[in-house]
């Protein structure tokens, strides 16, 4: 081979491979990092680990194609757990942090620069996550699926499921942000309806089953289900105790009802963390959290649980069975 061919052979191979350089770098460029952080076990919160991740693919980014896997953190019911658990994401330089309503005030308070999106059953507001819904600001926002009218609406519902004069007793989690307002209001709702209530308490395991002894022993008629992350992870549990000791429950997500409860009233909390996988994918493709109004309820939805009713020997009143929006049989 003549040395001008040879030149012109290694001009065109290093012109060739000069002009793969940029994909090549493109390439390897790292995937982000999202960060989960949950004041519950994964076994607990796993229906909403999944709709998360749906959420992010729906967006555009899926795990292992150009989305390191999520970088989960659990505090197993541990809350004093989630200040660590939120600097050690902080520490991993994740891209963007989701956190449930327990671990958000404390995500937001390990950075001010990281994107933290919340899922809360809580008011975000009241809860000093944001200052405002329409224009949360600063490095926070996320999704709210409940609100304070719901609660009023479903103590009015269970009302007229149970017949007088039956008490109503109020499961509430201290854990939850200010239990003690929702409470007195809820209360006094219960009043102008002419019922009595009973505020039981439960926020560990071992003191739900001390609560259904404190309900039996009352002989209470009819469960509120409070709201919050510890009892929609505890569906299930609450359901069957609620059908074995004989009393109507109500709670805020449907899945309780799907769960054996008696009825919900409410938004999917499943569907609000899909939603919340949706606002990271719009964070990591270069949006502002601060620039994200807090998304709200979508319509919220009653469900009654007939098979549940049959086994309470209770009939559900033809008008509110009209108004649901799914029976399950």
């Amino acid at each position: 081979m003549s040395f001008d061919r040879l030149q012109r052979r290694e001009f065109i191979t290093l012109v060739g491979g000069a002009a793969t350089w940029p994909l090549a770098a493109r390439a390897q460029q790292p995937m982000p990092v999202v960060g989960y952080l949950d004041s519950k076990t994964a076994a607990g919160g796993s229906d909403q680990a999944s709709a998360f991740r749906q959420g992010l693919n729906e967006a555009g980014f899926v795990e292992g194609h150009n989305l390191e896997p999520i970088e989960f953190r659990w505090a197993e019911d541990r809350r004093d757990r989630l200040p660590e658990l939120a600097a050690d994401l902080v520490r991993r330089r994740v891209a963007a942090i989701v956190a449930n309503a327990p671990a958000a005030p404390a995500a937001k308070a390990a950075t001010s620069t990281i994107p933290v999106v919340f899922v809360t059953a809580a008011d975000p507001v009241k809860a000093g996550l944001v200052t405002s819904l329409s224009r949360p600001s600063g490095n926070v926002t996320g999704v709210s699926f409940t609100t304070e009218a719901l609660n009023l609406k479903r103590l009015e519902l269970l009302h007229e499921v149970v017949p007088r004069p039956a008490v109503i007793a109020l499961l509430w989690d201290p854990n939850t942000g200010e239990p003690e307002r929702q409470l007195r209001d809820l209360e006094a709702a219960a009043g102008a309806l002419g019922r009595q209530v009973l505020r039981v308490r439960a926020g560990t395991e071992s003191e739900i089953g001390a609560a259904f002894a404190t309900m039996v022993q009352a002989g209470v008629g009819a469960l509120f289900v409070g709201s919050g992350p510890f009892y929609n992870s505890r569906r299930r549990q609450l359901a069957v105790l609620a059908v074995r000791h004989g009393l109507p429950a109500s709670s805020n997500v449907r899945e309780f009802a799907v769960a054996g409860g008696l009825m919900s009233y409410g938004a999917s909390d499943t569907d609000a963390y899909r939603r919340g996988g949706l606002y990271v994918g719009r964070i990591l493709k270069g949006e502002k959290p601060g620039d994200l109004p807090v998304e709200l309820p979508t319509p919220y939805e009653l469900v009654f649980n007939l098979t549940t009713a049959k086994a309470l020997k209770l009939d559900i009143p033809a008008k509110l069975l009209a108004l649901a929006d799914e029976v399950i049989e």
